[in-house]
């Protein structure tokens, strides 16, 4: 059995996850490719509980959110990503590690060395094999988030904590380009679905 591949869409708020990953799922199908897409926090009912808590709880300590991600990624890796990447299932995956190097690590301020650790420890070597990077200025994304109505926790924390998460979210592309693919979200649409059928056409041939 071929082992699927692993793809996981990263950015801040309001930069179009939701909308590229319809265009993955149709390109997925129209490849004929076997996929299933998830999301962080969730993809499991434990993970799916986690969410809630995660993005409803006011005052909730950096900690305590970053160790409730990890908890919840522990679950969907055991329960649903690897079983579906072993049986030759594509997993497409809202936010993954990234998320919580970006969020917790930049935007929060925990030490990136706790973040390694937890990632050692329960993906024992998991990386996506592609991560499309979405990337907006603030101001745009928060638009684009206030446009669609009612806001999480997260999209109503303050400009600095999300320039942070942006900042993380550049850096880790700059250390890992073969991985990591930053797409311009302000682009039209269809620019940016060329560029990801692109590096899907890539994954493909790989």
């Amino acid at each position: 059995m071929i082992r699927g591949k692993f793809i996981t869409l990263e950015g801040g708020e309001g930069v179009g996850k939701t909308t590229n990953l319809e265009f993955i799922r149709d390109y997925l199908q129209n490849r004929g490719t076997r996929f299933l897409v998830t999301r962080e926090p969730g993809g499991t009912p434990i993970g799916e509980a986690v969410r809630r808590l995660v993005i409803d709880s006011q005052g909730m300590e950096a900690q305590t959110e970053l160790l409730l991600m990890f908890a919840a990624r522990a679950q969907h890796i055991r329960e649903v990503i690897e079983p579906a990447l072993a049986d030759g299932v594509w997993v497409v995956c809202d936010r993954f590690t990234d998320a919580s190097y970006a969020y917790q690590g930049g935007g929060r301020g925990i030490d990136t060395e706790i973040i390694q650790f937890l990632e050692q420890w329960l993906q024992k070597g998991l990386q996506p094999d592609l991560t499309l990077l979405f990337d907006a200025p603030i101001a745009v994304g928060l638009t684009r988030a206030q446009s669609r109505g009612q806001l999480d926790r997260f999209e109503t924390e303050l400009p600095d904590f999300l320039s942070r998460v942006r900042e993380t979210y550049c850096d880790l592309a700059r250390r890992w380009p073969h991985r990591i693919k930053l797409l311009d979200a302000t682009q039209p649409l269809a620019g940016v679905q060329a560029e990801i059928a692109k590096h899907l056409d890539s994954l493909f041939q790989s």
